[in-house]
């Protein structure tokens, strides 16, 4: 056997595939001086770092349960003014989560809101962070569904147990007391513990519709603002920028 042979043994051993299926190409070009061995070499793991990296973003969308793959820059600012690109650049350096703060975006339906959570997000588990994406619906769902069969206790655990949960669309329904109280025992147990991504349509000093008790909200308000990161958007709604630019283009 070859050493050429022992090399793709090794490749294949090691994972580095894209090593593996571009190293005849780039042995070609150095062969022929097109590229100095370390041109090539650098090359070649440049690209094996860009195969990981979008493996690791897809296994991280199935893992997290994000509603989409869509990164910071494909979100149109200009559409937006209101929106500090820098600030939101400076969360994406995920040092909130380090400080153990919160975000939480604020504005009307489709203006971006659950676009940024999921970029920051996304980020955050390029980066290894535990990351959960979850519809807050669906999360009052899954822990009512816990305490009704006694599993209350695993569910919290669990979810506190993610380095960055995402809620999404906390407004769109009202919720009764039983569902307040438990959504106050997940963020009580996060506090200062864990970073909360939160999405809502509904100004923060409306929230007292949303959970029904003053009380109530105020101490989950106290938990999520004490150290956080408040993003207010106020601006037009992307899904009607896409429709009147459908409509343009029929026109």
């Amino acid at each position: 056997m070859t050493n050429y042979n022992k090399l793709i043994n090794n490749l294949e051993e090691l994972k580095l595939l894209s090593i593996k299926s571009n190293l005849s190409v780039y042995t070609d070009m150095v062969a022929s001086k097109e590229k100095s061995f370390i041109d090539a070499l650098y090359e070649l793991t440049e690209k094996e770092r860009t195969m990981r990296n979008e493996r690791l973003m897809n296994n991280s969308v199935k893992t997290a349960g994000f509603p989409f793959l869509k990164r910071i820059n494909d979100y149109d600012f200009s559409f937006q003014p209101s929106l500090d690109r820098e600030e939101i650049d400076d969360l994406a350096t995920l040092r909130f989560i380090e400080n153990k703060e919160n975000i939480l975006f604020v504005g009307s339906p489709g203006t971006g809101k659950t676009h940024l959570a999921t970029s920051i997000g996304i980020e955050a588990a390029l980066k290894r962070y535990s990351v959960h994406f979850i519809s807050c619906q669906n999360l009052i769902s899954d822990l009512m569904a816990a305490a009704e069969e006694n599993r209350l206790e695993k569910r919290l655990k669990l979810y506190t147990r993610y380095r960055v949960l995402i809620i999404d669309e906390i407004g769109y329904l009202n919720l009764d007391e039983k569902a307040a109280n438990l959504f106050f025992q997940l963020i009580s147990r996060r506090y200062e513990k864990r970073s909360t991504i939160i999405t809502t349509n509904k100004a923060l000093s409306k929230w007292a519709e949303i959970f029904n008790d003053p009380v109530i909200t105020n101490a989950i308000l106290d938990r999520l603002l004490h150290h956080s990161h408040i993003i207010n958007i106020v601006g037009p709604s992307y899904r009607v920028k896409d429709i009147l630019s459908q409509l343009e283009e029929k026109d």
